[in-house]
């Protein structure tokens, strides 16, 4: 039993205490210890990601006691491969934010940041049902100290929003786990996946009723219609750099309905088969819809990309509802791709705005390197929309050509397509008054001292950014093995014996 797959939850939580008691009023060390803390979790990432390449599933029992009645942590590809992209991401994160000063608006930033990736770690590392939902409940009350950092009336009030929101969520995760432990008599994964084939269908009515609350809950999390409302106000609100950082948050829903209905109630599984890809895959074309026209119609930069993570959320979930490897492979490498270019958005956003008064959509005075940010943001905005030739384009090919069935290839298509269109005229309409109608506009005359009116990025702003943009031409550039790894991972996510065997394989005699 190898320690490794422990230590993205143990590192996070030893270290965010050790910053939030010791070093809360030094922001020098307690910028240190959490960058040598994020780099570390992103070297153990990396470790995780080469064990899980063989294809195996290594199980961490916790006490070494047995499943399902012990706590177990479950490493296959999936969870090595959302692991890496939470590490990579808070890297990036943690690097603006210290960057642009952002960290230093409040006294427990990076003590919340730790106890954040913790809580997503352990969302991504679980093998029991129950314990999702002590990590879902984890990161969100980090991250409800993330959204309200540095303060403000409308950062609280959005605040308050996400916080009743996610707590209606948390009281209905709880109602579907007494549902499906009063039907099973368990909560770990693979036991479930195990039970629950066996209960006659007629006889499987709170087993639906638990997969259908389950569903619900997870569809808040992944800001899916009707539940997506909170994402624009909490997005936009938030501070850029968290608002980068919860581009993964929507992700843990997302992965929360790959894992859990895909293993437990996926295809074939007598009494839920066909429930929940019926509610979703519609749920999925409503919300690229609201996303799409969201954008359209947004008056201000944030609320603009936060629709714009609501239409790629759908996007996702369309491809996911269909619950095949083939779709879960296109639906996987747009995860990665669209997490990135969300974060690049929010990131070269809050450059810009921090140099204007705010972030309307009226043309104002062009601001200092109004070419560099520019560029940066239609390149990102390319990436959003899924256009050549950045690795959006190829994440909507994937998903298109994965929809081609009957029965979803013209609502699929057609959602994609117009959802397509709009984001980029939104963007594009967006860029035109940031960056090309400013360049009309007289700027102000230097200060009394002589002093420009905004300061230039300096080259710590902008490396976040870049790299970014960098992870997304990758993506592009090596879509190849991305893709083929991708295949892998969506086939052994659907071999649901291989993962009960492994799971709940009696302990070696030591």
């Amino acid at each position: 039993m190898s320690h490794w797959i422990i230590l993205p939850v143990v590192l996070p939580a030893m270290i965010a205490p050790i910053i939030g008691f010791m070093m809360r009023h030094d922001i020098v060390l307690a910028r240190v210890t959490s960058t040598v803390g994020t780099v570390l979790l992103l070297a153990i990432s990396m470790v995780l990601l080469s064990m899980a390449m063989d294809g195996t599933t290594h199980i961490y029992r916790l006490g070494d006691w047995p499943a399902p009645f012990g706590i177990v942590l479950v490493l296959d590809r999936l969870s090595a491969l959302m692991v890496l992209l939470t590490s990579v991401l808070a890297f990036m994160v943690l690097l603006h934010a210290m960057a642009t000063g952002w960290d230093n608006r409040g006294k427990h930033f990076h003590a919340l940041f730790q106890f954040q990736l913790m809580g997503i770690c352990g969302a991504f590392l679980t093998g029991d049902i129950f314990n999702l939902f002590v990590f879902f409940e984890i990161l969100l009350i980090a991250s409800y100290g993330l959204m309200i950092h540095s303060g403000g009336r409308e950062r609280m009030r959005a605040g308050l929003q996400y916080v009743v929101m996610n707590l209606a969520g948390s009281t209905l995760f709880l109602f579907a786990l007494g549902t499906l432990y009063a039907s099973t008599g368990t909560l770990n994964i693979a036991d479930l996946a195990a039970k629950i084939p066996t209960i006659p269908a007629d006889e499987a009515g709170l087993v639906r009723v638990a997969a259908m609350l389950l569903m619900i809950v997870f569809a808040v999390k992944a800001a899916l219609f009707p539940v997506q409302f909170w994402l624009p106000a909490t997005y936009s609100n938030a501070p850029a750099p968290v608002a980068a950082l919860f581009a993964i948050m929507t992700k843990v829903g997302a992965y929360a309905i790959l894992r859990v209905h895909t293993v437990v109630f996926g295809p074939g599984v007598p009494g839920t088969e066909g429930m929940i890809d019926a509610w979703l895959f519609p749920a999925a074309i409503v919300t690229i819809a609201l996303g799409a026209f969201g954008v359209l119609g947004a008056k201000r930069l944030m609320p603009l990309i936060s629709f714009s993570v609501v239409g790629s959320m759908g996007t996702l979930l369309v491809a996911v509802a269909v619950f095949s490897p083939v779709a879960t492979t296109a639906a996987l490498y747009y995860m990665v791709h669209s997490t990135f270019a969300a974060a690049c958005l929010f990131l070269i956003a809050d450059l810009v705005v921090s140099r204007r008064s705010g972030d309307s959509l009226t043309p104002t005075f062009a601001t200092v390197q109004n070419g560099l940010f520019a560029a940066i943001f239609f390149a990102a905005a390319i990436a959003m929309a899924g256009m050549p030739p950045l690795s959006g384009f190829l994440g909507k090919l994937l998903v298109l050509d994965a929809l081609r069935g009957p029965d979803v290839i013209v609502w699929a298509w057609t959602a994609i397509l117009v959802g397509s269109l709009l984001t980029i005229v939104g963007f594009a309409r967006a860029g035109s008054a940031l960056f090309w109608k400013s360049t009309e506009i007289e700027a102000p005359l230097p200060d009394a001292d002589g002093a420009a009116p905004h300061d230039a990025a300096t080259v710590a702003q902008v490396t976040p950014v870049m790299l970014t943009l960098a992870v997304l031409v990758a993506l592009a550039v090596f879509a190849g093995p991305v893709a083929t790894y991708l295949e892998q991972t969506s086939a052994q996510l659907f071999d649901r014996s291989g993962y009960i065997s492994a799971v709940l394989a009696p302990v070696e005699e030591s």
